[in-house]
């Protein structure tokens, strides 16, 4: 009966890698974004003629290919048929050889974009109904090297950290600032978590060195922060037991998006806890419904929850409010590098910022359209400059961070960085 009267099938499937530039490059503890993110857009197309939106991180033709490939799993399944979809393409068993969680998030996506405009309703109705109109987020700063032509946007000392948070509270309205730490030594990030906390007293704060230092390192650090307006110390050090020691010993709650990002990562941390903050990330979980699972979990063990972000553009921002609007207990701000990015694929440019949050979208499905000329533009520039090396730093050639990390970056460093102009 119910393919009698309901007859929507997914025709077609199409993938474009973009890449679009950043106002700096970003540093982080296993190396940088070089002034731009790359990311796979992805259009699913039903018989009657609705497209939906996809995103993934990454891209280039194999990812594309991936895509293409993907037509021929779902062409003629119904859209609504979501839980069909994910046995379909990610069966735990067979992704043991294809991992495609981040594929699944991104078809997951487009599907409930496609759910939403043929019901005429946003995505965040579909999954049980707003609880806010808008979501919050973090000013989520980053040590920077300075843009390859203009020579300006570094970020390496204190005071150009605090100058760049307070820019960043000015413009956007951030009352919780996230510093992106591990690469310089841990005792010099300290002086710069200190001076951010005594530069703007009255906001959260939160620290996060991509589990690069040692358990003691991260002992010795949180112990020194306790007194302090402390969100949460992400991912100090890398594995759950090692979060585990790291939590007997420090009095600020721990969040991690690296090691719990599946539902059996979370039966073990709830059996021996060692994490206190999941941060729900729409494409690490395999979609936006995962996130809301893993949520009500969360909600049931009274841990925190908050959302991360993987270098979003505006579709995957677009999942990111609209999971922020759903779960009850998202007590924190969210992540965001959003504000980091000069421009965007989606009609209307860059979404804007009010008091430090984004409103969640009310047009149909996910609300957001592609702009087919940012599109084919950044397409172009990606075809241009190809894709870059996330996990190496351009400023220190043949590096490469262990864990726990000692080949850190000098602060006093400020020679110039040889990265390709993506403006």
């Amino acid at each position: 009966m119910y393919d009698e009267i309901y007859v929507m099938r997914i025709q077609d499937i199409r993938a474009t890698t973009v890449t679009v530039p950043l106002e700096a490059p970003l540093r982080h503890a296993n190396g940088c974004h070089w002034g731009r993110f790359v990311r796979t857009i992805v259009e699913v197309e039903t018989d009657n003629g609705i497209v939906g939106l996809g995103e993934m991180g990454g891209g280039g033709e194999s990812a594309e290919a991936v895509f293409r490939a993907m037509k021929g799993y779902l062409v003629g399944h119904d859209p609504a048929r979501l839980e069909e979809m994910r046995f379909r393409i990610a069966n735990p068993t067979a992704s043991l050889y294809n991992n495609r969680t981040q594929v699944l998030a991104a078809l997951e996506f487009a599907c409930l974009d496609i759910l939403g405009q043929a019901w005429g309703v946003p995505v965040c109705e579909i999954l049980g109904g707003r609880l806010r109109d808008s979501v919050r987020f973090a000013s989520y700063a980053f040590f920077r090297y300075p843009h390859p032509r203009t020579g300006k946007g570094e970020v390496r000392t204190i005071g150009q950290v605090v100058d760049h948070i307070r820019e960043l509270k000015e413009r956007f309205g951030f009352t919780t600032h996230k510093l992106k730490a591990g690469v310089f030594p841990p005792e010099y990030e300290l002086e710069v978590y200190r001076a951010i906390a005594a530069a703007f007293p009255a906001d959260s704060l939160r620290v996060d060195p991509n589990a690069v230092w040692s358990t003691e390192q991260a002992i010795r650090f949180g112990q020194a922060i306790e007194g302090l307006r402390n969100d949460y110390l992400e991912d100090p050090v890398y594995g759950l037991n090692g979060m585990r020691r790291a939590r007997q010993m420090i009095r600020v709650p721990l969040a991690t998006n690296t090691v719990v990002v599946n539902f059996e990562q979370l039966v073990a941390n709830a059996l021996d806890p060692a994490i206190d903050v999941i941060l729900l990330d729409t494409t690490f979980w395999g979609g936006i419904r995962a996130c809301v699972k893993a949520a009500a979990v969360c909600e049931t063990l009274q841990l925190g929850v908050a959302v991360h972000s993987s270098g979003e553009l505006g579709i995957q921002l677009a999942t990111m409010l609209h999971l922020g609007a759903v779960i009850p207990n998202l007590s924190f701000a969210a992540d965001a590098h959003y504000h980091h990015l000069t421009d965007d694929i989606i009609e209307g440019g860059l979404m804007p910022y009010r008091n430090g949050a984004i409103r969640v979208p009310d047009a149909p499905g996910l609300g957001v359209k592609l702009d087919r000329e940012k599109l084919g533009k950044y397409a172009e520039l990606y075809r241009k400059l190809g894709g870059y090396p996330y996990d190496q730093d351009p400023g220190r050639p043949g590096w490469a961070p262990i864990i726990p990390n000692d080949r850190w970056a000098d602060p006093n460093d400020a020679r110039p960085v040889p990265i390709p102009d993506p403006s």
